[in-house]
C-alpha cells in the first residue's frame, strides 16, 4: 500500500473548504484526462490535420474544453449533493471509487475512439449499439481479429490504476488534521451549495445567454471537419446517441414542418420526369407508371448486381484517384461500359447500401436500420419486386452470413428465393473466423452459381463481396501487392486492391458464358471510406462510390461517362430502364438516363448512426443541414483535386426539396404506402 492509499486509514476529518478543495481538484483531473485523450485522438488520426492551421485546433480544444467541463459537472455531481451532509463529506473511499470508475469509463471510450473515429470520421455514436445488436460473437471476432485489444485493455487497466492512486493521493492531500472539528452550520453550507450549484449548472449549460444548452453544433467553429469534430466529447456523444437509440425510433424521424400536400407536391416535382404518370396519385406520394422510351433501352435479358464492399471513389482510379494502382482491374472494366462520377451511397454502412440499392427506398433520419426494424416488413418497389412479377430466376451470393443485418428475412420478404452464403461454401480458398469466406470465394461460387440457372428463364443476381472491411483478414499468398505508402490506409488499400483482383478475375470468367452477351452487369459501391480529406461537414468521401454499367450496346448509346448526379436509389428506375416496357413502382430515385434535357440529377444522403446531419446534392453543390442549425451550400469536387468551397448564399429551393423529401418519404414509410401496391 502506497502512502497516498494509507490516507484512507486515518480518520475522516473532513471540512467544507477541505471537501471543495477535493471537488474542484478532482474535476480538474479529469478534465486533464479528456484533454489528454483529445490530444491522443489527434495525434493517432494526424493524417486527417492537411493543411489545416495550428490556430484552427487550439480552437478545437477550446471548444472541446467547455464540452468537457459539462461532462465533470455530471461526474462531480455526487461530490457537491455531499455539501448538504457531514458525513457525505466524510465519505472519500466511495468518493474515490466512483471518481475512479468515472474516469475509468471515460479512459476505455477514449481508447475505443481512437480507431473508432479513424475507421468512421464520426465521434462515439449509435453505430455502437447497432453492433451490439448484432450478433455478439461476430462483432467479438471482428474487434478481436481487427484491432490490439489485448494491448489496449493493459493500458486501460494501468491508467485506471494510476487515477485511483492520484485520487487517493489527492484525498490526503485535502484532509484536516485527526480529530479537527469539521461542522459548520447548515445554512452556511446550505448557502455554500447553493453558490456551487449555480457555478455548476452555468458550466453544465456551456454558456451564459438564453436559449438551449452547449449543443453538438457549437463545436462546428471552423473550416475543417475534424478540428469540429475534436471539439465534441466522446462521453457526451454516446450518451446522447444512447438516449435516440433506447427510445422510439418514430421519436427520432423527421418531424413534418410542411403542409403535407406542399410537401407531396414538392417531392414530385423532384422526383417526376416526363416518362412517369401517377398512380394512385391520392394514397401513394409517388407511385408512378414508367414508361421508357424505346431509344434508351438495350437488348439485355439478364441483370446482375454487384455491391462492393467500401469501393470508395477517392481510390478508384477511374475516377481520378491521387492513389495509382489500387483498381486496375475496375478501371479496365470502366473502359468498357458507362461510368457515373457523381454517384453517392445513401448511407455510410453496409445495411443502408443494401436496402437503398435493391429495394430502392432512401435512407431516412430514424430509420437508418430497416431492414432489422418493424417497418422493414413492408414490401417496397425494388428489383425483387419489379422482376419476380415478370417471372425471372433470382439469386444472391454473399461471403458472409445472411443473419447479419436480417438479410434473409428482408431479402426473403422482398421476393428472393435463392441465397448462397458463408455456410453454403465448400472447401474455401480462405475462411475469415469473423466475416466468411474471401472475395476470390464469394465471386468463383457466383460465376458456377450462374452458369448453372436455366437456360430458358432470364435471371436477375445481387453479388456482395465482404473481404474489404475490418479486420481485412485476407488469404495469407496474395495476388496482389501489399500497399505500404499511404500510413492507416495501407491495410483498406489492400483489401480494396484484392477485391478489385477477385472482381476482375470474376470478369474473366463470366465474359466466356453463353449469358454474357444479354446481361447488364452494374458494379457500384456499398459506401465509401474516410480519408485525409474531409469534403463539408458530410464528409463525401464516405459517400462518393462509383456505378458503373456494362452490357451490350452501353457505350453506344450513352457513351463511357456522365457527370449526372445519383445515388443508389436511382439504381432500380436506372435497370428497369434499360429492360424497357412500362413498370409501376415508387421507387424514391429517377432513371438517371432518362432525365429531361439539362437535369443534372439529384439525390439525398445522410450517414449512418445517430447522426441527424441530412444533406442534398444536384450537380455540383451539395447542401448540408445539421439538426437544429442553419443549412449550409457548398461547391464541391471530386476527384484528385477534391475539395468544397462555402457559397455565400443557401439555395432555397434545395432546402425545400430535401425538407420535403424527407418528410415525404418518412410519412409514406409509416403509413406502409410507399410499394408498387397499398397493403391489403
Amino acid at each position: 500500500m502506497t502512502s497516498c492509499d494509507k490516507s484512507s486509514l486515518r480518520p475522516a476529518a473532513v471540512t467544507l473548504p477541505h471537501h471543495l478543495g477535493f471537488t474542484v481538484l478532482s474535476g480538474l483531473i479529469l478534465l486533464l484526462l479528456c484533454t489528454l485523450l483529445r490530444a491522443a485522438l489527434l495525434v493517432y488520426n494526424r493524417e486527417l490535420i492537411g493543411d489545416s492551421p495550428a490556430a484552427v485546433f487550439a480552437e478545437a480544444f477550446f471548444n472541446g474544453l467547455r464540452f468537457d467541463l459539462r461532462l465533470v459537472v455530471f461526474v462531480c455531481a455526487p461530490l457537491l449533493l455531499a455539501l448538504l451532509s457531514h458525513r457525505a463529506m466524510a465519505a472519500r473511499r466511495l468518493q474515490r471509487l466512483w471518481l475512479t470508475g468515472c474516469g475509468s469509463l471515460i479512459l476505455l471510450l477514449g481508447v475505443t475512439e481512437l480507431d473508432f473515429y479513424r475507421e468512421f470520421h464520426q465521434r462515439l455514436n449509435s453505430l455502437v449499439f447497432q453492433y451490439l445488436q448484432e450478433d455478439l460473437g461476430t462483432v467479438s471476432s471482428m474487434l478481436w481479429h481487427g484491432f490490439p485489444v489485448v494491448r489496449y485493455l493493459l493500458a486501460w487497466a494501468l491508467a485506471t490504476w494510476l487515477l485511483y492512486w492520484l485520487f487517493g493521493c489527492l484525498d490526503r492531500a485535502t484532509r484536516s488534521a485527526a480529530g479537527t472539528h469539521s461542522g459548520v452550520s447548515w445554512y452556511l453550507r446550505g448557502t455554500v451549495f447553493m453558490l456551487c450549484l449555480l457555478v455548476a449548472v452555468v458550466a453544465a449549460r456551456g454558456h451564459l445567454r438564453q436559449g438551449p444548452p452547449l449543443r453538438w453544433g457549437d463545436a462546428y467553429t471552423t473550416e475543417s471537419m475534424f478540428a469540429n469534430h475534436l471539439g465534441l466529447n466522446g462521453v457526451l456523444t454516446l450518451a446522447d446517441a444512447a438516449r435516440h437509440s433506447f427510445s422510439a425510433h418514430r421519436d427520432n424521424a423527421w418531424q413534418a414542418t410542411l403542409p403535407a400536400k406542399q410537401a407531396v407536391a414538392l417531392t414530385r416535382e423532384m422526383l417526376l420526369t416526363p416518362h412517369d404518370s401517377l398512380v394512385d396519385a391520392e394514397r401513394a406520394a409517388v407511385r408512378r407508371d414508367f414508361r421508357p422510351p424505346a431509344a434508351n433501352t438495350l437488348p439485355v435479358r439478364n441483370v446482375v448486381v454487384i455491391l462492393m464492399e467500401s469501393f470508395a471513389g477517392h481510390a478508384v482510379g477511374a475516377l481520378g484517384s491521387r492513389v495509382r494502382g489500387i483498381t486496375p482491374n475496375f478501371d479496365r472494366l470502366a473502359e468498357e461500359g458507362l461510368l457515373f462520377e457523381r454517384f453517392f451511397s445513401n448511407g455510410t454502412h453496409t445495411h443502408q447500401g443494401m436496402f437503398a440499392t435493391m429495394a430502392c427506398f432512401p435512407n431516412l433520419p430514424g430509420f437508418e436500420y430497416l431492414m432489422r426494424m418493424p417497418e422493414g416488413a413492408h414490401l417496397f418497389s425494388g428489383l425483387p419486386q419489379q422482376l419476380s412479377a415478370r417471372g425471372y430466376a433470382d439469386l444472391y451470393v454473399y461471403n458472409g452470413n445472411f443473419q447479419w443485418d436480417n438479410q434473409s428475412g428482408f431479402f426473403s420478404n422482398q421476393g428472393m428465393t435463392r441465397f448462397i452464403g458463408r455456410e453454403d461454401f465448400v472447401d474455401p480458398v480462405f475462411m475469415d473466423p469473423t466475416w466468411g469466406v474471401s472475395d476470390q470465394d464469394m465471386f468463383d461460387r457466383a460465376a458456377e452459381e450462374l452458369a448453372r440457372l436455366p437456360a430458358d428463364r432470364p435471371f436477375y443476381a445481387l453479388l456482395q463481396t465482404l473481404s474489404n472491411h475490418t479486420p481485412y483478414a485476407l488469404p495469407e499468398n496474395l495476388p496482389v501487392e501489399p500497399v505500404t505508402d499511404q500510413g492507416s490506409l495501407n491495410e483498406h488499400l489492400t483489401a480494396m486492391r484484392y477485391a478489385d483482383w477477385a472482381l476482375g478475375r470474376f470478369f474473366e470468367q463470366v465474359k466466356q458464358a453463353p449469358y454474357y452477351k444479354d446481361t447488364l452487369f452494374v458494379l457500384v459501391g456499398d459506401h465509401g471510406f474516410g480519408n485525409r480529406m474531409q469534403i463539408t461537414e458530410m464528409d463525401l468521401s464516405r459517400f462518393h462510390v462509383p456505378l458503373l454499367l456494362i452490357g451490350p450496346g452501353v457505350q453506344e448509346q450513352f457513351g463511357r461517362r456522365s457527370r449526372t448526379v445519383g445515388t443508389q436509389v436511382d439504381v432500380v428506375p436506372t435497370i428497369m430502364g434499360r429492360l424497357g416496357a412500362t413498370t409501376v413502382h415508387q421507387c424514391w430515385g429517377r432513371d438517371l438516363l432518362n432525365l429531361p434535357e439539362g437535369d443534372p440529377g439529384i439525390g439525398v444522403i445522410k450517414p449512418s448512426g445517430s447522426d441527424q446531419t441530412v444533406a442534398i446534392v444536384r450537380g455540383g453543390h451539395i447542401l448540408v443541414q445539421p439538426k437544429d442549425f442553419a443549412p449550409s451550400l457548398y461547391r464541391y469536387r471530386l476527384g484528385a483535386r477534391a475539395g468544397a468551397e462555402r457559397e455565400a448564399a443557401v439555395d432555397a429551393q434545395l432546402a425545400r426539396y430535401l425538407e420535403a423529401f424527407l418528410q415525404t418519404a418518412t410519412d409514406s414509410l409509416r403509413r406502409n404506402t410507399a410499394g408498387v401496391v397499398d397493403p391489403r
